[in-house]
């Protein structure tokens, strides 16, 4: 038995700790549904056997289709137990790019939500990478296919004996597709251990009860929703976010951590019961997977102060990563914090020139918890990579940036974002400041719009304030103001949402598409 925590430890050696030191502790609550410490290791046991009977080899891949859901939850962990890598894939695929990840990924079987069965009819056919019967049904009986309750029925509930290695491959995520072709980003079970063991450094320690409120089949929730597990505490799996169900839950639970996107904080921030709640029970909250808008941090600070509030910068991919405790440093609010421990942050050229403090470049980073690469894509490994004179690889993160000499970051645009007009580099970040400091604005995203005249010219896709009208004109007039001559705003769109990514990133590659 693990007794050693604060080190490098396997995520599945921590559970099986936690079942033997805290056999009646509930572990997992999902909706009415509480299952004990003692009940998980036995439920995981048997599903970790199954995939041993079924002759499924260590470091092979299972994909899941799925709704967050408690069958979820078993199977992410009784893929792991096995020794397995799980391939958690987006509900908001297309049937192309669904294809093409499950081919990408070689995964030997395929368990799917009933919510979500109907997308693979388009694609049936084509699915001959996966073992023969290899499509399961993860949460419900028919369709003619096995069931993972059925398939794990008669497996014993004896713990699996694997000499695990620390190499073999723990989770696949494919990206958002924010670039429009998601990439395989291959996590070993080294990367979990570590992430875990940093987390527990940081609070989500035994006890902590941690309610999960974003997709499971997103690194956003997993790197929380693991710590979580691997560190003695609870996790609260919400089946769908809702500002009321979030706000009820924590205040009757007392939930202690939570990990939320930007739009989750807005959107709780606007929820008209937001105040009457109690919430004073949290230690920690977490913000990630997009910047936070400099005046919702201060709103989070001043309306819900318990726990503070942890920004997160960093990438699926690992090797850029920044921290910023934002009520310990409310004068730094405009910036995404100071490089994580161990992180070795840099900015460069575009001849990638590294640059001193104080000049804007691109960000890249390294440290011990980074992918080895993008699975089966060379070129977008090597494209992604920057090396030192030590021949050290760095992951290039594609944002623009600058330190400044506290050694913050801040953070301008995507690389592939950048406006350039007449010239000049313009970044959207500094024209939308300016929109979102204007009292009848919501949200906004800046894009490049094609221009005879300059070659790019900024266009602000703007989010007006329940209940308000304005003149797009007024607006444009209004903010170029307060801009230099290169930043000016062509145009003002109106419009009733920015289009996101499941985790709330803006997908700016669509708002171009309307130009």
């Amino acid at each position: 038995m693990v007794t050693d925590l604060s080190q490098v430890v396997d995520l599945d050696l921590c559970l099986r700790h936690w079942s033997d030191a805290r056999p009646q502790s509930t572990a997992l609550v999902v909706g009415q549904k509480k299952i004990s410490w003692r009940e998980l290791n036995a439920r995981i046991n048997k599903i970790a056997n199954a995939f041993v009977s079924a002759r499924i080899q260590p470091d092979q891949r299972i994909a899941i289709l799925g709704r967050n859901s408690l069958d979820y939850a078993l199977l992410f962990l009784g893929v792991s137990r096995a020794g397995l890598c799980i391939v958690p894939l987006s509900s908001l695929a297309s049937p192309n790019n669904l294809l093409g990840m499950l081919k990408d990924s070689n995964a030997q079987l395929l368990f799917v939500s009933q919510t979500y069965a109907d997308m693979l009819i388009p694609i049936g056919d084509d699915l001959n990478t996966l073992l023969p019967y290899g499509i399961k049904n993860l949460d419900y009986e028919g369709d003619g296919r096995e069931s993972l309750e059925s398939f794990a029925r008669c497996a014993s509930e004896d713990n699996v004996v694997i000499p695990y290695s620390d190499d073999w491959g723990f989770n696949l995520i494919y990206s958002s597709g924010t670039t429009g072709t998601p990439k395989g980003i291959l996590h070993d079970r080294r990367f979990r251990a570590r992430e875990r063991q940093t987390l527990q450094n940081l609070g989500v320690a035994k006890g902590c009860r941690t309610l999960v409120s974003t997709a499971l089949y997103s690194n956003t929730t997993l790197f929380m929703f693991l710590a979580t597990l691997g560190n003695g505490g609870t996790a609260f799996i919400m089946e769908k976010f809702s500002t009321q169900e979030f706000l009820k839950i924590s205040e009757s639970e007392r939930i202690s951590h939570v990990v939320l996107v930007p739009v989750q904080y807005e959107r709780l921030l606007k929820d008209p019961q937001f105040d009457r709640f109690d919430l004073s029970s949290f230690q920690l909250k977490f913000s990630t997977s997009a910047p936070l808008h400099m005046q919702t941090k201060e709103a989070i600070l001043k309306r819900w102060p318990a726990g503070g509030l942890f920004e997160i910068y960093g990438m699926t991919e690992g090797g850029v990563g920044c921290f910023l405790l934002a009520h310990e440093r409310p004068d730094k609010l405009d910036t995404v914090g100071q490089p994580a421990p161990g992180c070795d942050l840099k900015i460069i050229s575009e001849t990638g020139r590294v640059l001193p403090q104080g000049e804007v470049g691109e960000v890249i980073g390294r440290y011990d918890n980074m992918m080895r690469g993008y699975v089966n894509q060379e070129d977008a490994t090597k494209e992604a990579s920057w090396f030192d004179k030590e021949g050290r690889r760095y992951h290039k993160s594609g944002d623009i940036g600058w330190l400044d000499d506290e050694g913050f970051l801040h953070l301008l645009d995507r690389k592939k974002d950048m406006i350039i007009s007449g010239g000049f580099n313009v970044y959207a970040i500094d024209l939308e400041r300016v929109l979102l400091a204007h009292t009848d604005i919501e949200d906004v995203a800046v894009v490049a719009a094609p221009s005879e005249q300059w070659g790019e010219t900024p266009v602000a896709f703007v989010i007006v304030k329940e209940g308000i009208i304005i003149d797009p004109e007024y607006v444009r007039e209004w903010a170029n103001k307060q801009l230099g001559k290169a930043q000016r705003i062509s145009e003002i769109r109106i419009i009733d949402s920015l289009p996101r990514s499941p985790i709330g990133k803006i997908l700016k590659r669509k708002l171009r598409d309307l130009l």
